[in-house]
């Protein structure tokens, strides 16, 4: 059973997008705020679904073809690390070992406390500073495992 006022969110959010089917990818990343946990559970698809009055295979399958989005609770701060070709050129790897050093979880995998998810991202435009990640709409560069755990610091308000 879908909680009530989640499901009036996610029409206020519909109608924010006047039902157009053509902003599908903007109401899903706006619904996906809906939690501190950046995912959409598989119950509002359905309400989704209804209100734009599209099938539910559809919805699924953006929701389960774009990396942005996810089906299960992840943590409040997605760290996204570039795998293209120039962030891995130049050391892309040991950014992931250090993360994961720093996190004590692996790739794929969310911290105990739900505050970080690590997840690889297609190229995020910041060759120029690579190897790059991006939490949330920051970018950061020219990461070294210094820098690192400054971020997570900053994150975590310590």
């Amino acid at each position: 059973m879908v909680n009530q006022e989640i499901k009036q969110k996610i029409i206020e959010i519909i109608e924010k997008y006047k039902r157009e089917k053509e902003k599908l990818v903007m109401v899903l990343l706006d619904v996906q705020k809906l939690t501190e946990f950046n995912y959409i559970d598989r119950e509002w698809v359905n309400i989704i679904a209804e209100e734009l009055d599209i099938p539910y295979t559809k919805v699924y399958d953006v929701l389960t073809f774009y990396s942005m989005f996810s089906t299960k609770p992840r943590g409040k701060y997605i760290i996204e690390i570039c795998k293209s070709a120039p962030c891995h050129v130049n050391k892309s790897k040991e950014v992931v070992a250090i993360f994961e050093e720093v996190l004590g979880i692996k790739m794929g995998e969310t911290t105990e406390d739900k505050i970080f998810t690590l997840q690889y991202t297609s190229c995020i435009g910041a060759c120029d500073i690579s190897p790059a990640v991006k939490i949330g709409e920051k970018v950061y560069g020219n990461l070294t495992k210094e820098k690192i755990i400054e971020i997570i610091k900053e994150y975590r308000g310590v």
